[in-house]
């Protein structure tokens, strides 16, 4: 079968041969003779057909060539812009990254205690368990019970531990504990996983003072987290008629959605991992 480019090649071709041989013999038998003028009149419309069908082919056949062109254009500026969207979104990632770490740097030198950052390489799928994997392990000084801090509060605690790798608890998991209270009244709990990335102040004495908006912290009184560190905010109090305890929701400082890197502190007083079943 022959290609559409090689038929019209062709059909341009004998278009031109046609147009040569009826001019060339119009001239030679019809230059002034009565019959010749007849004959130019019959032919000339003809002509006309044909040059005009030339002039068709040859606009179609340089735009055809005109729109190749064009699309190749377009194919190399896609190309071009793609190459500088990602060199954009990496310059961005990297600005970020420089931020966060910046920060992670200068939040380092406030803590007494050895520290080590961890990049965040996963994190569990399930619904029911609340941990994340960090890129630090035996290797790098991590224990399990190590606690696991950013500059805008408590993590969580190392839970698992290999050579490399190890399994970070995070405080909105429910078997996690975090000995804390309220910096304004310092009303004393144990903080725990509750629902909806939210976290349970539990065993807050009924008659201290809660209100929301409080600020929450680490009392260092299990000797995992420094004293003082964010935990987070109350976002609901209510105390009931009744009994000792008040019941307390605190919303946690620290974002688990965007969590990325952390900082591990090294030989931790208490090797002892935390957990209430």
């Amino acid at each position: 079968m022959f290609s559409k480019k090689m038929v019209m090649i062709v059909g341009v071709i004998v278009l031109i041969a046609v147009n040569i041989i009826v001019l060339s013999v119009s001239n030679r038998r019809y230059q002034s003779y009565g019959p010749g003028r007849i004959a130019i009149s019959l032919i000339a419309p003809f002509q006309e057909a044909v040059s005009r069908s030339i002039r068709f082919v040859k606009d179609i056949w340089f735009h055809y060539f005109f729109l190749v062109e064009t699309a190749k254009e377009n194919d190399n500026y896609k190309k071009a812009l793609s190459h500088a969207v990602k060199r954009n979104n990496l310059h961005k990632e990297f600005k970020l990254s420089n931020i966060r770490l910046r920060s992670l740097l200068n939040f380092q030198k406030t803590i007494t205690n050895k520290v080590i950052a961890a990049e965040v390489i996963g994190k569990d799928p399930s619904p029911w368990f609340k941990t994340i994997m960090i890129n630090r392990g035996e290797d790098d000084g991590v224990e399990k019970g190590a606690a696991v801090v950013i500059p805008q509060g408590i993590v969580g605690q190392v839970a698992e531990v290999s050579v490399h790798n190890s399994k970070v608890l995070l405080i909105i998991d429910h078997n996690s504990a975090v000995d804390a209270l309220v910096q304004r009244t310092r009303a004393r709990g144990i903080i725990k996983g509750g629902f909806a990335d939210r976290c349970l102040f539990k065993y807050v004495l009924r008659k201290k003072g809660v209100a929301v908006g409080d600020t929450v912290v680490s009392s260092g009184l299990d000797g995992v987290f420094l004293k003082g560190l964010p935990v987070g905010h109350v976002s609901d109090v209510i105390k009931p008629a009744s009994g000792i305890f008040q019941e307390v929701s605190v919303t946690p400082c620290v974002d688990f959605e965007k969590l990325e890197e952390v900082l591990v502190v090294l030989n931790p007083k208490k090797h002892k991992f935390q957990s209430e079943q």
